[in-house]
């Protein structure tokens, strides 16, 4: 799968995170060496139990709508600790105490720290020829506005 595309992806689920409230959301792009398993965690915490499992219910919501279903999802019982595997990223939505408990970031502290809005940067130049052509950059979570297909709708971004 493309770089591009898992980033579209993982917006989509920090997107569906803030929809709900999440608390302290972090975007972890996880080094290559240090992991085989994922290339990013989106990490992010509800306020109870029923809040965990609410933002869960998003992530997995939006994501399929967009035509992207987990491989795996667990703790959807406890709601302590909500883990969904998309294979190339994984979205973790923790209680305060579990997240304060296990600590992913700290564990994970030589991953790089992605800001929500670097996913929504344009997309790199495109060589053509001698030529470089500024490709326009598409970020489908930010329209709010669905398709017929019921996929988010891009929304195009102008170069000032």
């Amino acid at each position: 799968m493309k770089r591009d595309d898992v980033s579209v992806q993982v917006a989509i689920a920090a997107r569906a995170c803030l929809d709900k409230k999440a608390q302290g959301l972090t975007i972890l792009r996880l080094d290559a060496s240090a992991s085989g398993f994922t290339d990013y965690f989106v990490i992010c915490s509800g306020a109870n139990p029923r809040q965990v499992e609410a933002i869960a219910e998003e992530v997995d919501e939006k994501l399929s709508k967009a035509g992207y279903e987990p491989s795996h999802i667990e703790g959807r019982h406890q709601a302590e600790w909500i883990l969904l595997d998309y294979v190339h990223f994984v979205v973790h939505v923790f209680s305060e105490n579990a997240r304060k408990f296990y600590d992913l970031e700290r564990l994970w502290k030589t991953a790089t720290r992605i800001d929500p809005s670097e996913l929504e940067k344009p997309a790199a130049k495109k060589a053509v020829g001698k030529r470089a052509i500024v490709k326009k950059s598409t970020f489908p979570t930010l329209s709010g506005k669905r398709g017929k297909d019921g996929a988010p709708k891009a929304k195009r971004m102008r170069k000032s």
